[in-house]
């Protein structure tokens, strides 16, 4: 355990020195959360009824969208483990005395927690001094701010699991840039990364909502502003849980069987 927790240090270290790149990253995000909400009160001014979130509980979940799109971004990968997959360097981490799957995975998760510690607090302190109703507001109570961070780790989890299944694909195939933009895109959309599940048609809704992609962000997000909560929030949790065990199983056993068939394309 140690090994990989000096992995998961050194990891965090160096993505730790890329201040100027998170400062970039911020001006992004306050240009593209305020584009949003400005987008959606269009739509809200027009029939606020129609909608299944109240326009404060849609704003706190832009904002912790923001704020936290580090840990949740389904197309920002380890590109040094696609490139040990392809031009050979992979033979020099299977000589290592190491479990492949834990090593990278303590990777990503230092990589993402990283870069999400230089950007959240700024963009949740300029987001918590903004008027309402287009700030972000305080949660709704003590609990569903706890459950928040249990599910805001769980869905990181979740996530990089997620991402260990297609390094695991990409071991065997020549180019993984199409299964690369394909699933990211698939799930980026799928987790409500674009829209919030709630806008979609109920019975999408509720098919959406079995997928394992719905706890990376959604129900999290969620549980904050109280649009999740009661026996729905604990089902979400339930089904965040399991799919975050047979994401990592998936993956492991992916792998696994690509150490055993992998071959060297650039050695």
């Amino acid at each position: 355990m140690k090994k990989y927790f000096s992995f998961f240090r050194l990891r965090l270290q160096m993505g730790m020195q890329y201040r100027i790149a998170a400062f970039a990253g911020m001006a992004t995000q306050f240009f593209w959360g305020f584009m949003l909400i400005g987008a959606y009160k269009a739509f809200y001014e027009s029939n606020a009824a129609a909608f299944p979130m109240g326009f404060q509980a849609l704003t706190s979940y832009i904002w912790l969208q923001q704020a936290f799109l580090a840990l949740f971004i389904t197309w920002r990968f380890d590109n040094d483990i696609f490139t040990m997959i392809t031009d050979g360097g992979i033979s020099y981490e299977l000589a290592r005395p190491v479990r492949l799957y834990s090593m990278w995975f303590a990777k990503n998760l230092a990589m993402r927690l990283s870069e999400a510690a230089l950007r959240f607090a700024p963009v949740l302190l300029v987001a918590a001094l903004l008027p309402k109703p287009y700030g972000l507001s305080l949660p709704v109570s003590l609990p569903h701010f706890l459950l928040f961070l249990l599910t805001l780790g769980l869905g990181l989890l979740t996530t990089i699991a997620f991402l260990m299944i297609v390094y695991g694909l990409a071991m065997r195939m020549l180019s993984s840039t199409g299964v690369r933009l394909f699933l990211s895109g698939i799930v980026e959309f799928l987790s409500g990364q674009v829209i919030p599940l709630p806008f979609f048609p109920d019975k999408v809704r509720f098919v959406l909502e079995l997928l394992p992609f719905a706890g990376m962000q959604n129900v999290p997000l969620r549980i904050y502003s109280g649009d999740l909560s009661g026996t729905p929030m604990l089902h979400a949790m339930v089904l965040q849980l399991v799919w975050l065990v047979i994401f990592i199983a998936a993956g492991a056993l992916l792998l696994r069987s690509g150490e055993r068939r992998a071959i060297v394309q650039g050695g």
